[in-house]
């Protein structure tokens, strides 16, 4: 139950504590209904007993067979008056004169009991309920069969045993029920939250005017979305501004740069200052722009035009801009495909996916490696992978891989790049609802796969 799921702990702690009452309840009742038996057996007794009483005290002056014959005619309209004997002090039998149940296990008495006495006697394998009560000078004596009884609670116990997993199972299935509409309004805000993601903060959950503890609960979420909105807007606004602001300075930094090395008077060490400024502005300059271009997609402002674009040529453009880079590197980059691939997306913003993917295959592999780039077009979807043979992605960091400022290379000097790549990459394919994946071994090699939903109607 440690892992089940609220509903089902909920059912099975609402099971255990009716089960638990119906349980208790069920034995107070046997022991209340065996007692209740077991009292009216022996208030029967004492009844027989008394009309008993009555009959010595009326024909107290009657000859003795006077007395048996009214005797005789109130036991046979008695139920069970064939146990029913009237003693004397020395345990005589004084009345009936000839015994109607001779066998029975009749008490041997001595002297008249102090007091009125019950007890059980077995006779023929039967339990049987036998009431002694002093009327001086003699004890009358009357006995009952508790078989009835036994019946009676026989049956109750076997009711009581089909009821408890009956009532268990209703109950389990009632609860689970009953416990799911309870909680559906928690599902319904489980799926809101999980549908909202940064770029959709100002999205809030439906409040139910019911003042319970759900109506809290959605009401606390939508002002965390609230506070959580505002801080991303600021850190967006901020990212934004900030990256705008610094384009200026670098590019005035690189440009003057850039007017130093034109000079031919410049000297040596002062060309190689001129040239790493360079070089680290260029990179700074690529950082901003990769910020920026975040910093948009997250507040919302992508200038996306979706359009019916041919994904084939665009590979095949983009790899013959990435050949010179790899045969510098003494790569070989191999481009396959199935035939034309219609899409609908943002032509640049594409062209920057496939850019991106097939950049970071070559930085990622080492000299005389190879890439694959496959596309392959089917009736539902288009496929495109990008196989490198690099130094691959640890395990440990596939998980963040698409997270921004997540390098591969663990040094971050191995290879040149700002770490935002794949997360823009990341944010193209989610724009155009395709899903970026990746498998990866160290030292073996990656291969990044972009699914795309195919376009039937293109011409």
């Amino acid at each position: 139950m440690k892992n089940a799921s609220l509903s089902l702990r909920l059912t099975g702690w609402f099971s255990a504590i009716f089960l638990g009452g119906f349980v208790l309840f069920g034995v107070v009742m046997w022991f209340d209904l065996a007692y209740s038996l077991r009292q009216g057996r022996d208030r029967t007794l004492t009844r027989r007993a008394a009309r008993i009483g009555e009959l010595l005290d009326a024909t107290s002056g009657d000859p003795d067979s006077a007395r048996e014959v009214r005797f005789d005619q109130l036991t046979d309209a008695i139920p069970e008056g064939h146990l029913i004997e009237v003693l004397d002090a020395g345990g005589k039998l004084v009345l009936p004169r000839d015994q109607k149940a001779p066998d029975f296990p009749w008490p041997k008495l001595t002297e008249l009991p102090p007091r009125d006495q019950f007890g059980d006697v077995d006779y023929n394998g039967r339990v049987f309920r036998l009431y002694r009560r002093p009327r001086h000078p003699y004890v009358i004596l009357v006995a009952g069969q508790l078989e009835d009884n036994r019946n009676m609670m026989a049956r109750f116990t076997a009711g009581l045993t089909w009821a408890v997993p009956a009532m268990l199972v209703l109950c389990a299935v009632a609860g689970y029920l009953l416990n799911r509409r309870a909680l559906q309004p928690v599902d319904q805000i489980t799926a809101t939250l999980c549908s909202i993601s940064i770029g959709n903060l100002s999205q809030r959950l439906p409040v139910a005017n019911t003042h319970d503890e759900l109506q809290r609960l959605a009401e606390t979420c939508n002002d965390m979305l609230a506070r959580l909105e505002d801080a991303v807007e600021r850190i967006n606004r901020f990212t934004a501004d900030a990256s705008h602001e610094l384009r200026s300075p670098v590019a005035l930094i690189r440009t003057v740069a850039e007017y130093a090395l034109r000079n031919p008077k410049v000297d040596t060490d002062s060309k190689e200052a001129f040239e790493e400024i360079l070089a680290e502005s260029v990179e700074t300059s690529q950082l901003l722009e990769d910020l920026l271009t975040l910093a948009r997609a997250d507040a919302g402002y992508g200038n996306n035009v979706f359009e019916p674009v041919e994904l084939s040529q665009l590979v095949e453009e983009a790899a013959a801009r990435q050949r010179a880079l790899a045969e510098a590197k003494q790569q070989s980059v191999t481009v396959r495909t199935s035939g034309p691939a219609w899409i609908t997306g943002d032509r640049s913003s594409l062209r920057r996916l496939v850019w991106i993917l097939l950049d970071n295959a070559v930085k990622y592999t080492p000299a005389n490696g190879s890439i694959v780039v496959n596309l392959m077009a089917t009736n539902s979807e288009v496929v495109l992978t990008v196989r490198d043979s690099g130094i691959g992605i640890p395990e440990e960091l596939l998980p963040r891989i698409f997270d921004r400022f997540v390098r591969a290379d663990p040094s971050r000097g191995e290879v040149n790049g700002t770490g935002l790549g794949l997360a823009i990459a990341k944010w193209i394919a989610g724009a155009h609802r395709a899903r970026l994946s990746v498998q990866s071994r160290e030292h073996e090699g990656s291969v990044f796969r972009v699914e795309f939903a195919v376009l039937h109607d293109a011409e």
